[in-house]
């Protein structure tokens, strides 16, 4: 019987690609606004100019264990304890300023002042910028109070908990919030599971794993022996080696997922 669910947050209850998106198109248009040129296509070349700069320092390694990726990078401060934060928090500014003046060359405008200032724009659009998917409140509605709930979340603390500030609706319904950076390894590394699972003394077999990546959310999940339900709501091709015990479309088919098994092990 299922006595508690394990919520990823990115793109499982926060639309956070879409939120990035909407702070790219933002910034881009105030950099069309300030410079009179078709920034029309800037967004994609700062994006393909921060993956190539993000991996090539030496904070690489550590931010993929952690789970911070190189858009996150564009808007975090790493205000974190560790040495690792904070070689990460003296590397970021840098890399900010250099993705969008790289990517402004890209389109003919060799300006690194503008760069700077859209390096410092973006961080502010993004967080102007929470998309919640529309059925996450309601089906955390349905579980509070059924199920024991944790969010088990990669990232930086720091980073993680603006997200959690700026969309507040979130972090109430949930017993605990377990976030890689604070822990010391992310998902799909094993311990982060098992360390989850310790706040509440379950057994593995006690609880589900809800998330959006089969990379991290349903390996991790695999390797803790916690059951899991891959949330694909772009209805992706399955991994080739990574098979989520259940796949849902949407969240609210969790409701009906859930009613089911505690019906057979009942």
């Amino acid at each position: 019987m299922v006595k508690a669910i394990f919520f990823d947050l990115d793109d499982t209850l926060l639309w956070d690609q879409q939120s990035v998106k909407e702070a790219f198109r933002e910034t881009c248009e105030w950099a069309a606004e300030q410079t009179g040129a078709d920034c029309s296509n800037l967004e994609q070349a700062v994006r393909e100019e921060a993956r190539k700069l993000y991996a090539g320092y030496s904070t690489h390694a550590f931010t993929q264990m952690i789970g911070i990726n190189p858009f996150e990078g564009l808007w975090g401060r790493f205000d974190d304890s560790g040495d690792d934060f904070q070689r990460l928090k003296e590397v970021a500014p840098g890399y900010q300023e250099e993705a969008w003046t790289l990517g402004l060359k890209r389109i003919g405008i060799d300006d690194p002042e503008l760069g700077k200032q859209l390096a410092a724009y973006f961080p502010e659009a993004r967080k102007r910028n929470p998309v919640l998917y529309e059925d996450s409140l309601d089906v955390l509605d349905q579980l509070k109070g059924r199920f024991d709930l944790l969010l088990l979340t990669n990232g930086s603390p720091s980073l993680q908990q603006i997200k959690l500030d700026i969309t507040p609706e979130i972090a109430p319904y949930f017993d605990h919030i377990v976030i890689s950076g604070a822990f010391g390894r992310g998902k799909p590394d094993a311990s982060i599971f098992e360390h989850a699972l310790a706040k509440f003394g379950y057994a593995p077999k006690d609880v589900l794993m809800v998330g959006d990546n089969p990379l991290t959310d349903i390996l991790g999940a695999e390797r803790a022996g916690i059951p899991s339900v891959w949330l694909n709501r772009e209805q992706k091709a399955p991994h080739e080696s990574v098979v989520a015990t259940h796949e849902i479309n949407s969240l609210k088919e969790l409701l009906p997922l859930l009613d089911k098994l505690q019906t057979t092990s009942a």
